[in-house]
């Protein structure tokens, strides 16, 4: 589903920005994207720290709530930026799901192989996402956020990194 069109930013809401008013609306409309899928695969990890089973449960299970935790501390420095450069983020769970690319899962049992897998996509599917967020931000001329975002997609790349090392042997 395409998001809808963003209303203009309510003036008791705008924040002074010294970047033009319409390339801070191509990149804050990159970073809510990555936003929405930050939380939805935030909801995602923490399910599947809840619902891991197998041989390999503690491991998995600490793993899981470990890059929960990394994503979540992520998902406020990205609204936070948004908000730094005058426009409005996600404000509920429907608008994070208008926004969202990464999909859900809601199947009563997933194996830890599968869970594996299915992360480690996601996580390279926020990867693809901060590269949009970066080249919005570089045409833009927004050199903060063209900065903040290597550390997040490095972070992202690590969760898949070692996402694909515990599956090698599940």
């Amino acid at each position: 589903m395409a998001p809808k069109k963003r209303k203009p930013v309510p003036e008791k809401l705008r924040t002074p920005a010294n970047l033009n008013r319409n390339d801070t609306v191509s990149v804050a409309e990159a970073l809510n994207r990555v936003l929405a899928d930050s939380y939805a695969l935030y909801l995602k990890t923490k399910n599947f720290h809840w619902h891991v089973s197998g041989p390999h449960f503690r491991d998995y299970h600490l793993l899981f709530d470990e890059q929960a935790a990394q994503i979540l501390l992520v998902t406020d420095l990205i609204a936070e930026r948004v908000r730094k450069t005058g426009n409005v983020t996600l404000r509920s769970i429907s608008d994070i799901s208008r926004h969202q690319t990464i999909r859900d899962n809601d199947a009563d049992f997933v194996s830890a192989k599968d869970m594996l897998e299915e992360l480690r996509a996601d996580n390279l599917a926020l990867v693809e996402g901060f590269r949009a967020v970066k080249k919005a931000a570089g045409d833009a001329g927004d050199n903060a956020t063209e900065g903040v975002v290597d550390d997040w997609t490095d972070q992202a790349e690590q969760r898949a990194w070692f996402l694909f090392e515990a599956g090698r042997g599940a």
